[in-house]
């Protein structure tokens, strides 16, 4: 199989032009994230990562990691992933609906392509096991030729990464039920095996025929021994745990962040790979100081000189949803855009969030005006529009793929218009031209009299003085974006969980002169300040 750069390695902090410097924020991730994880014959763990349409190959001895089919490859938001006997690669596509094949020789073909929510997948002596992550999903067994698949059981209540046991029944986490149910491949009889779980979100089998499966809810990795009834915390290493796999006796957890973590004893797991960011996406600067960042399904706080702290998840009381961008609100509430169409406002202390808008297509920036209306753009249908107290208005329409937006201190708004390369400004309900000759302009900010655009095309900062016009280009050949040369295909949504995943490249301005952007292709923050700040 043909292999490429890994995420490690396609970024770099760039360059800061003269007066300038830049620096990270946060460390580069190593992993696009990390779902589903399969032990290959090879000894090496092998990692599905949705958000970055990437499958990768960990020594578990060394870390090390080999990419084994890249971001613009031929495998799209791969959520778990099986092998038979001749190393062929099963992949569930989970934004497209399809179980794919990768055979060793780098050829690939859908070897089912209606499946909504595509999630989990096992092979057990020939046979194909797929299923479908919502509730009301199926699980089938697919046939490896392309002909229709047999269902085995349909309204299942969520299922998620299973494993057949000893007994040659499946057994599989039922999520929306909080158990662990097992099913006979050939009756479709079912059994609930456990309940009261922390949302279970994984099931596999040890080499002594025990369950180990992680809790996406609460964190935990449990080990149940079905014969006697115990159950074992094995690890408690944070909410949005995904997988699980084994290297002889060794086991090996999954995280969504990124991490993957050996459980060397009960109580004490040691990260392989150390947690990071998917994306990241949008970002905003509090009144305390602290940089709000959005990675999708998870939000984070970072106070000065500080580490990322999880402020809220999907699975979070009344999380408002995969967030793409953030403006910070009053009293330490955010204003986010999500995957879903909404606008909201969610206050992380209190677990609370109001809809303030919703049904709209790919809301990308959002703003704060003077005057506390909220300003967002919506790329799918290029218009920019304005919530104050229920009401939304239409700033301007026609723009081509509007992202980026920012609201200057007397009220102008600026838009990244990411289809047209240029920033512009509205003007009673036209777009006049304020930068041009851009290449895919995305995050826009506002401080000190400067206008900010990131250019994820060029992978430049562009810094425009809001009074003179003078304009100039103040770091380059950044982390940001896609590869040089990939051809992406922009993620869609995932069932009831989160609508279309476009990417985002965020940036924030505090008015100490430092811009702070997503560098979302190594998975880091980056933070680019005058010299001597």
């Amino acid at each position: 199989m043909a292999a490429t750069a890994n995420r490690e390695e396609l970024g770099g902090t760039g360059q800061a032009s003269e007066g300038w410097t830049v620096e990270r924020v946060t460390r580069a991730s190593r992993l696009n994230g990390a779902n589903g994880i399969r032990t290959g014959k090879d000894g090496r763990i092998y990692v599905a990562q949705v958000a970055g349409s990437t499958v990768s190959a960990i020594d578990p001895d060394t870390g090390a990691i080999e990419v084994i089919s890249p971001v613009g490859g031929p495998i799209v938001a791969p959520d778990d992933l099986c092998f038979d006997e001749d190393g062929n690669i099963y992949c569930t596509e989970i934004t497209e609906g399809s179980v794919r094949m990768l055979a060793p020789d780098g050829t690939s073909r859908v070897i089912w392509g209606e499946t909504p929510v595509a999630n989990p997948i096992t092979y057990h002596q020939g046979r194909l096991i797929s299923g479908e992550c919502f509730y009301g999903g199926r699980i089938m067994e697919l046939d490896r030729n392309g002909g229709a698949p047999r269902v085995i059981l349909d309204n299942a209540p969520m299922p998620n990464a299973f494993e057949v046991g000893p007994d040659g029944k499946l057994y599989f986490p039922a999520m929306a039920t909080n158990e662990i149910w097992k099913l006979d491949l050939d009756t479709g009889e079912t059994e609930v095996v456990a309940g009261d779980l922390g949302v279970p979100d994984s099931v596999k089998f040890d080499a002594q025929g025990r369950i180990v499966s992680t809790q996406v809810g609460s964190g935990q990795v449990l080990r149940l021994n079905l014969q006697t009834g115990e159950r074992e915390v094995l690890a408690d290493i944070g909410p949005g745990l995904d997988n699980v796999a084994f290297v002889g006796d060794r086991i090996f957890v999954s995280h969504i962040t990124g991490s993957i973590h050996e459980i060397v004893s009960p109580g004490n797991a040691k990260p392989l790979v150390e947690q990071g960011f998917q994306w990241p996406l949008g970002m905003d600067v509090a009144a305390d100081g602290s940089l709000l960042v959005s990675d999708g399904g998870f939000d984070y706080a970072i106070a000065p000189g500080g580490e990322p702290q999880l402020v809220g998840m999907l699975f979070s009381p009344n999380f408002p949803g995969w967030t793409r961008d953030i403006a910070a609100g009053e009293g330490g509430t955010w204003i986010v855009t999500t995957a879903d169409g909404n606008v909201a406002r969610w206050d992380p202390a209190a677990q609370e969030s109001e809809v303030l808008a919703s049904g709209y297509d790919r809301l990308m920036g959002v703003a704060l005006a003077p005057g506390g209306a909220i300003v967002t753009a919506e790329y799918g249908t290029g218009k920019v529009l304005s919530v104050a107290g229920g009401n939304v208005e239409t700033l301007a329409k026609g723009l081509s793929a509007p992202m980026g937006v920012a609201v200057a201190p007397d009220g102008t708004v600026y838009v990244a218009e990411s289809g047209g390369g240029r920033v512009v400004k509205l003007a009673g309900g036209r777009a006049e031209s304020v930068i041009d000759g851009l290449g895919t302009p995305e995050g826009l900010a506002i401080a000190g009299g400067k206008l900010y655009v990131i250019d994820t095309k060029a992978k430049q900062l562009v810094a425009h003085d809001l009074g003179t016009g003078e304009q100039q280009v103040i770091a380059s050949g950044l982390p940001v974006g896609y590869p040089q040369g990939a051809i992406v295909k922009p993620l869609g949504g995932v069932g009831d969980m989160c609508g279309p995943m476009t990417m985002f490249t965020g940036v924030a301005a505090s008015e100490d002169g430092t811009v702070y952007l997503a560098g979302n292709l190594e998975g880091s923050v980056l933070a680019v300040k005058p010299e001597g700040r």
